[in-house]
């Protein structure tokens, strides 16, 4: 439930259109529903401006679900990351309008129109391997209602593939760069644009790259104001602090 719906409910109250304990009884599940293994946070949209995001990772596909229908009930759209099939087939049969995006992982259903930004994000990858967490941080920045521009595999190795796309990446209000191996494309792109960067050190990488720790330190060390960091291969956070951003 958010301001509006308590706001007209309370004017309902005022008008004797709905009593006073039907409204107690609706406002009563408000800050939060104890499901006994969760405390869905039904305060987090009006606090924040989202909705609880479901990390289904770890969890069993009944306790996703349990999770989702609660959030359905209110109405809210649902964004489910680190999801497998399992869990999406559980959730596309309690609501068959839900949607996977296999790449990303993520599970999404659309219950409210989604109003999108006039500016936009631009996600770049480094190679065709970190699309997955560019995609998770894609997929999260669009639920949150921002247009997305996609420019992948521009990494180091053959850096004039990134000049080409430079005027896409210039123009948008904050920058995503996604990338694995040494992590070097976040400080290229740190140094040619005057947007906020938001870096995200994947796990590709032969041995040396420690499971993405190397990309990591390397984007840690960048030498171009400006950049920030995530950890590894965090595309959501990425996505959701570059929607922050491009809200402000």
């Amino acid at each position: 439930m958010n301001r509006e719906k308590i706001k007209k409910l309370l004017e309902d109250v005022k008008k004797n259109k709905v009593s006073i304990d039907s409204a107690v009884e609706i406002l009563k599940d408000l800050p939060f529903k104890d499901l006994g293994f969760a405390k869905v946070d039904n305060h987090r949209e009006i606090r924040t401006g989202y909705p609880e995001i479901i990390y289904c990772a770890g969890k069993t596909k009944d306790q996703v679900v349990q999770i989702a229908s609660e959030m359905l009930k209110r109405g809210s759209n649902i964004l489910g990351t680190r999801a497998n099939r399992e869990t999406y087939e559980a959730i596309k049969a309690i609501c068959p309008e839900a949607g996977y995006h296999d790449l990303a992982r993520i599970i999404t259903v659309r219950k409210k129109e989604i109003q999108l930004t006039d500016t936009y994000i631009a996600v770049v990858t480094a190679g065709t391997t970190d699309i997955p967490v560019a995609e998770e941080a894609a997929i999260t920045a669009e639920m949150l209602g921002n247009r997305v521009k996609r420019v992948f595999d521009v990494g180091v190795a053959g850096i004039h593939r990134l000049f080409a796309s430079l005027d896409t990446i210039t123009g948008a209000k904050v920058v995503i760069v996604v990338a694995g191996m040494e992590g070097a494309l976040a400080s290229v792109v740190g140094g040619l644009v005057d947007k906020p960067v938001i870096a995200v050190p994947t796990s590709v990488g032969y041995g040396a790259n420690f499971g993405g720790l190397a990309a990591l330190l390397t984007m840690l060390n960048s030498c171009a104001s400006g950049t920030a960091v995530v950890n590894i291969d965090n595309g959501f956070g990425a996505g959701y602090l570059a929607s922050m951003i491009n809200k402000l």
